[in-house]
């Protein structure tokens, strides 16, 4: 039983480890563009789209493999000559709203938009009563 529980622990500590591949870097996950007007291209949208891995970085910003692949999927493509905004629009696509720090509107996002708007309406009324009261 000892024995299951240490099997057990070192594979719970060793499993960040094991997350990542042994695959080398995508091409253009780490080496910028010759252009720089197409490398400040690709930085913009990179700092738009959220690391799907990470969920609170950006793919500019994040260490993950799969933020590597997508920053290669930008660069690649910028340097193809698409589109900032069609290359944006094929990831949501692919990879659905959350890919976008700023999620387009619809039934799906709509409680995003509107729950800061009810929550300022809500903390405006309880601070009007709190201070009509005193």
């Amino acid at each position: 039983m000892r024995r299951l529980l240490v099997l057990v622990a070192v594979l719970v500590v060793a499993s960040p480890a094991l997350a990542d591949s042994n695959l080398p870097p995508a091409r253009y996950a780490n080496v910028q563009l010759a252009d720089p007007a197409k490398e400040a291209q690709a930085r913009a949208l990179m700092a738009e789209l959220r690391c799907l891995v990470c969920q609170g970085q950006s793919i500019a910003d994040s260490n993950a493999e799969m933020a590597g692949d997508m920053r290669s999927l930008v660069r690649t493509r910028i340097a193809a000559g698409e589109s900032p905004d069609s290359i944006r629009a094929w990831l949501i696509r692919s990879y659905g709203d959350y890919v976008t720090y700023d999620p387009p509107w619809s039934a799906v996002t709509a409680p995003l938009w509107i729950a800061p708007l009810i929550l300022l309406l809500i903390g405006g009324w309880i601070a009007r009563r709190s201070l009509k009261r005193r």
